[in-house]
């Protein structure tokens, strides 16, 4: 008897309770063909009282396709991310599809299996952050038939759809700031790149946007894990013990940023006049510092929002942009002198 009650509801029950046919509440839940409202309100009321939940896998064995959107992003834990996810879920409420989230921890490997599975079930499209993949996860994609958007880059040829900043832009651009404002010593603190991939490519834009300057890094402190302030604030420490010539530090990140901001305040050094900050992302938690920290925003909701707005046109077979590349601005803060 225990069984029975938690058995699976059908569409009989839900036929019973509403007091019409099996077929017209298959056609009410799926919402197709001609049923009157009265009769719809009907078997909806039925079926939210009940509790049912139509199978849709069995649905989706006719169409080959479900309405999930598989949405693979590197990090939770990161608060850049959850940003992105509220940008897609604005847009998606709108529309029949959900996003199905998978979480990779910037892993190549992981990103072919959570890409694998999230495949099999067949979502009616993919939103992936980053433009490098394995040849594996390229692979996939490319066969999966159904709508790709790559988010957060557009340093690179996407396999389908791409919507994002350009980074090497983003450093350039910081770099020719930091240059205008008379810094000269400048050190970089970041994360160590190999897998980060739109990091690496930011240092990169950095670099060459000083190098056109006649300036050089003249040091670099590099970390592995999460971001964190207690990091931030130990990196800082290290690279000005070992060069305390440095004017200016440009790190990959708010969060590491704010833990630097943090330990310059402690020792009571000129922000920005003895020394410079920057960072990365542009995250609003750090808003109430004691100091705002320079940073650049990565337009995360927007790229959110784009990318969904691409896989809701092509599902719907509407015509769309298939490279978005938006446009981040600079935020001097309090950390970055103005000239």
């Amino acid at each position: 008897m225990a069984s029975d009650e938690h058995r699976s509801l059908t569409l009989r029950d839900v036929s019973e309770a509403s007091g019409v046919s099996e077929m017209t509440v298959s056609r009410v839940l799926r919402n197709r063909g001609d049923v009157s409202d009265a009769t719809r309100q009907k078997v909806l009321r039925a079926a939210k009282d009940l509790g049912y939940v139509p199978n849709k896998i069995a649905g989706a064995l006719a169409s080959q396709r479900v309405n999930l959107v598989a949405v693979i992003i590197p990090s939770l834990s990161n608060m850049v991310f959850p940003e992105v996810l509220s940008g897609i879920s604005e847009i998606l409420e709108d529309t029949e599809l959900q996003p199905v989230v998978g979480v990779t921890d910037y892993l190549p490997e992981k990103e072919e299996k959570v890409l694998y599975e999230m495949l099999s079930w067949r979502p009616s499209g993919v939103i992936i952050a980053g433009l490098e993949h394995s040849d594996a996860s390229k692979a996939m994609l490319c066969a999966s038939g159904i709508p790709v958007v790559e988010i957060m880059d557009v340093d690179g040829t996407p396999v389908d759809a791409a919507v994002g900043i350009s980074h090497r832009r983003a450093g350039r651009e910081m770099a020719r700031a930091i240059l205008k404002a008379g810094y000269q010593n400048i050190g970089f603190l970041g994360t160590k790149m190999p897998l980060d991939h739109r990091a690496r490519k930011r240092f990169e834009g950095f670099t060459e946007a000083l190098a056109k300057g006649g300036v050089e890094v003249i040091d670099q402190e590099f970390y592995s894990g999460g971001s964190a302030l207690a990091k931030g604030r130990e990196m800082t420490q290290t690279i000005l013990e070992r060069s305390p010539d440095i004017d200016f530090l440009y790190y990959s990140n708010d969060m590491i940023g704010a833990g630097g901001l943090l330990y310059l305040l402690d020792q009571g050094i000129d922000i920005p006049g003895q020394i410079g900050l920057a960072g990365f992302n542009g995250v609003e938690l750090l808003q109430g510092l004691p100091r705002k920290l320079a940073s650049m925003d990565a337009c995360r909701r927007e790229s959110g929002r784009k990318a969904a707005e691409i896989i809701a046109a092509r599902v719907n077979n509407k015509p769309c942009d298939h490279i978005v590349e938006l446009t981040p601005k600079i935020a001097f803060g309090d950390t970055l002198k103005r000239r």
